[in-house]
């Protein structure tokens, strides 16, 4: 299987971007950095006959930190890339949206996330729309226009199909090392791409992090982000991590807030902490790309595809952040507004993934890195199902077997792969 990619990728958020711009003044485009924001940017710009201001643009970041009213009083739409290397912008399009609240005036990026900087905070709240671009889906990658997390809330059993999975093991390892970084992914060698991983992490700890916050100890920014890698796909311990870090904890905190904020790590909210009382309410925790989660636990493929149980044990928690990740892409262009988080009991029975949609409906995913399915493995689901009643529509175990069945009332077990599996675009590459 060929992953390189070798044309512009089509991001289906490109078409919800429009759809809010119908509704909402300001729209802001959140992302890591280099996952296309300002792609989509300039082909905005183009189909409207606008122009853009880069503000990773020396020239154009003095121009704006001189006058940002002058830019922000700009005809509509006003569309402006890195917002946050001028804070002080949003104060002035807060102000002109004071005289004028027609939708579509702003569109705003930002590689940090929107909120995390004191400047920024709550400016325009009740004004803008908020939108994550984040590394690439694998529909998006191969030329599938999913449907997985619409069907889990609308009609789970028709996530049955009788034609069996072709992706075998290798093929699904490969996935989750590569990731969906676009650069990543133009990298035509093992070497290559971690080289590129290795300069993306200090570009973003570098820059954007200390754009941030006043860090004292940045040079151990790097091995706390090593020791959260460490717990991707597990429960968040801070503790554990500012011991191995050697930090105290209240920095290793602040520390952990600055990573996510930079969209490096995301912590899952635990959901349905009001079914019982012994259901626990610590986040779960995910880098926010296997690929980059993969390089910084040192798991190639080859490493991989060996059998020792320690190595088995950490792709199970990679194959859990990558289906976490690959859900939550398709929630961000879903036309249902719809919340996720993680389920667990404290006496240990968990669900990987909760996802409960506007109308109170709710469905459910279970990661199995394993080739088939028990009863007992189902059980998690099962719980859920029984505490929630009507209001649960369906669960699924994804696993990497090659057959999709119904197993019981609203539960079933499909492949990974189930996940980008249908409807086929006609075209999804323009060429370079």
């Amino acid at each position: 299987m060929a992953m390189t990619l070798a044309g512009t990728v089509e991001r289906r958020l490109e078409r919800v971007l429009r759809e809010r711009m119908r509704d909402a003044p300001v729209v802001l485009v959140n992302g890591p950095r280099t996952v296309g924001k300002s792609t989509m940017l300039a082909a905005l710009a183009g189909s409207m006959g606008a122009t853009v201001i880069d503000l990773d643009d020396v020239a154009t970041w003095e121009a704006v930190q001189a006058d940002p009213a002058l830019f922000a009083s700009a005809p509509s739409p006003v569309l402006i890339d890195e917002y946050q290397h001028v804070p002080e912008l949003l104060s002035a399009i807060k102000a002109e949206l004071n005289r004028d609240l027609r939708p579509g005036r702003y569109v705003l990026t930002g590689s940090t996330r929107y909120g995390s900087l004191p400047q920024v905070a709550r400016v325009l709240t009740g004004r803008v729309h908020v939108l994550d671009l984040l590394p690439l889906s694998q529909g998006e990658i191969g030329g599938t226009a999913e449907v997985f997390v619409d069907q889990l809330l609308e009609h789970p059993a028709g996530l049955v199909t009788a034609v069996p999975s072709a992706t075998g093991r290798d093929e699904y390892v490969q996935r989750v090392v590569w990731g969906g970084f676009p650069l990543a992914l133009r990298s035509f060698s093992d070497d290559a791409r971690a080289r590129w991983l290795r300069d993306y992490v200090d570009l973003v700890i570098s820059k954007d992090v200390v754009e941030l916050s006043r860090v004292r100890k940045r040079a151990q920014l790097p091995q706390l982000l090593r020791r959260l890698a460490s717990q991707t796909g597990q429960a968040m311990n801070l503790a554990e991590a500012a011991r191995a870090a050697e930090l105290d904890r209240s920095t290793t905190e602040r520390y952990a807030a600055l990573l996510e904020a930079v969209f490096l790590i995301r912590r899952l909210p635990a959901w349905g902490t009001t079914l019982a009382a012994r259901v626990g309410n610590n986040p779960k925790l995910h880098i926010v790309d296997s690929g980059l989660a993969a390089w910084l636990l040192g798991l190639t493929e080859r490493k991989l595809a060996g059998r020792e149980p320690a190595v088995l044990t950490e792709f199970g928690h990679l194959l859990e952040t990558f289906v976490v990740g690959e859900v939550i892409k398709q929630t961000g262009w879903s036309q249902r507004l719809i919340e996720v988080g993680h389920f667990r009991t404290r006496d240990g029975i968990e669900v990987d993934l909760v996802l409960e949609a506007d109308d109170g409906s709710v469905a459910a995913v279970e990661v199995k890195a394993s080739s088939r399915v028990t009863g007992r493995d189902l059980a998690p689901l099962r719980l859920l199902r029984d505490k929630l009643g009507q209001r649960f529509v369906g669960g699924v175990a994804l696993y990497l077997g090659a057959r999709s069945y119904t197993y019981d009332d609203r539960l079933h077990v499909a492949p990974v792969d189930t996940l980008w599996r249908h409807e086929t675009l006609v075209s999804q590459h323009t060429p370079d």
